[in-house]
């Protein structure tokens, strides 16, 4: 889909929005009024209702935006989804969204929504919802049930509209990314595949810097759990490195905020010795998404403007079971020195993160942000709507929580509780990867990850599977969400 922006409606569109609030269906016409009646339309949140005027076969779509006085982005976003859904047969399409919710903003002191806001939240809305991963279907099936939309256009007015679309859907462009990374099968998308995606991000943009440690650096560097979970694979493991670092004046000696994003990188997981079941396993591609949400976020990066440094910290492998793979009760030294007893392969993930954490904390940082697939218990907890969130700094976890506000991007936070940290004691090491009793593994493994923060602070951003989604349905569909990139951009752009 191409976006565009224009003063009113363009002749070439076939089928065009029409957003109502709540308050304003009785300003209807009387005819359109009462088939709303009929047709149970009440202006709800991303309810929509076709009007097909037969003579031109042209659109006019309702669409609801609820009651006025409860206007989020979030709302604008389901919103301009439904609407998107709604017209997926249509090659040229416009939308009035922005303008009719940017006017009702400006005509009401209570709605704190920005022009930015507004338009960001419509394109998420528009783009998001059509988006389909059809790289591996033929010809043949390729367009089956694929939105047909080539040309959408935004109807509004405003300074820097074409600027600010643009950033609006450069950040779209990095979900889009983190979803087709995730989707791709763990077979192609190995480390080394994912290694070059990175430096691919980071040409992009001069203000990106991209370095990779081969195997042989990962041994010199002492990563021990990254070497631990890659014994049983065919592909070596990689650690990838990279830098934002906004334009300032030459001369500036200003302290500039640096924050270091961690992300999971396990490309395949069976689960290694501690095997996965079959259904387990099906879609074990999706252990990759925490570091394809990092690597997505540093590629917007440079076109949101975000002002401060950022160090992304990517440990890449797969999680196999190779003759040489890791045995329950084996015992790896991780980077920063603390000896781990494995007693689950399949808790491999924060074996990875542990390495990474440790050399983020061993650089000048004002925050640390990890995000991971990192266990079953976050999902069982709270269900795929939402990723558990677990930090050491309250400051730094409501940064968070009001980027997730923000984005619709939903966290809820839970403790690290430190009468807990006993479950991780190991009779042969300093720590055991699992807690010994089957509760609270989400808040173990928080625990586990804290060991390795050196007391910076940090957050932990336990996805689950919210990072995939069984069904199609409003901002997303079947498959990968690319959940955590909009929270990410979001909390960055915002730091200062």
């Amino acid at each position: 889909m191409t976006l565009t922006t224009a003063a009113s409606v363009p002749k070439s569109a076939t089928a065009v929005d029409r957003p109502l609030f709540a308050e304003d269906l009785a300003t209807l016409e009387a005819g359109l009024r009462k088939a709303a009646g009929q047709h149970g339309f009440t202006a709800k949140v991303g309810q929509t209702m076709p009007i097909v005027d037969t003579g031109s076969g042209s659109t006019e779509v309702l669409v609801g935006l609820g009651k006025a006085s409860d206007l989020t982005e979030e709302r604008v976003r389901k919103a301009a989804a439904a609407f998107s859904r709604t017209v997926f047969n249509h090659k040229a399409v416009a939308s009035t969204l922005v303008s009719v919710v940017t006017q009702r903003a400006a005509d009401n002191a209570k709605l704190t929504l920005n022009d930015d806001q507004i338009l960001a939240a419509a394109v998420e809305g528009l783009r998001l919802s059509t988006y389909r991963y059809r790289d591996l279907k033929s010809d043949y099936t390729r367009s089956k049930g694929a939105p047909k939309i080539e040309k959408m256009t935004i109807v509004a007015k405003g300074r820097g509209l074409r600027n600010r679309l643009s950033t609006a859907d450069q950040v779209v462009d990095a979900v889009l990314l983190a979803r087709d990374m995730v989707n791709e099968p763990g077979g192609s998308m190995t480390p080394q595949k994912f290694v070059e995606q990175a430096r691919d991000v980071a040409r992009q943009d001069e203000r990106l810097r991209c370095t990779v440690w081969s195997e042989a650096r990962i041994r010199k560097e002492r990563l021990g759990g990254l070497m631990a979970v890659n014994q049983g694979s065919e592909h070596p493991p990689q650690f990838v490195t990279l830098t934002y670092r906004p334009t300032r004046p030459a001369k500036s000696k200003a302290k500039v905020p640096h924050v270091a994003l961690v992300g999971k990188g396990v490309t395949f997981d069976s689960g290694g010795l501690s095997l996965k079941t079959a259904q387990g396993m099906m879609t074990m591609k999706i252990d990759m998404a925490g570091a394809a949400a990092v690597l997505a976020a540093m590629s917007a990066l440079p076109a949101v403007g975000t002002s401060i440094d950022v160090t992304a910290y990517i440990p890449l492998t797969d999680n196999m079971t190779g003759p040489n793979a890791q045995r329950p009760g084996d015992v790896f030294v991780a980077r920063n020195g603390k000896s781990v007893e494995v007693l689950n392969t399949d808790a491999e993930g924060r074996l990875i993160l542990a390495d990474a954490l440790s050399i983020a904390s061993e650089s000048s940082v004002d925050a640390i942000i990890d995000i991971a697939t990192l266990t079953g218990s976050a999902t069982a907890a709270l269900g795929t709507g939402y990723a558990a969130l677990m930090a050491t700094n309250d400051a730094l976890a409501a940064r968070l929580e009001d980027a997730s506000a923000r984005t619709g991007e939903k966290v809820w936070r839970l403790p690290l509780p430190t009468e807990y940290r006993t479950e991780l004691d190991s009779a042969v090491a300093d720590l055991r990867n699992v807690g010994s009793k089957p509760f609270g593994g989400a808040l173990i493994a928080g625990l586990f990850l804290k060991e390795f923060v050196d007391g910076k602070p940090w957050a932990h951003i336990d996805v689950g599977l919210s990072v995939y989604s069984d069904t199609t349905k409003g901002l997303v569909s079947k498959g990968a969400t690319g959940f955590g990139v909009r929270l990410l951009v979001d909390t960055l752009r915002n730091w200062s």
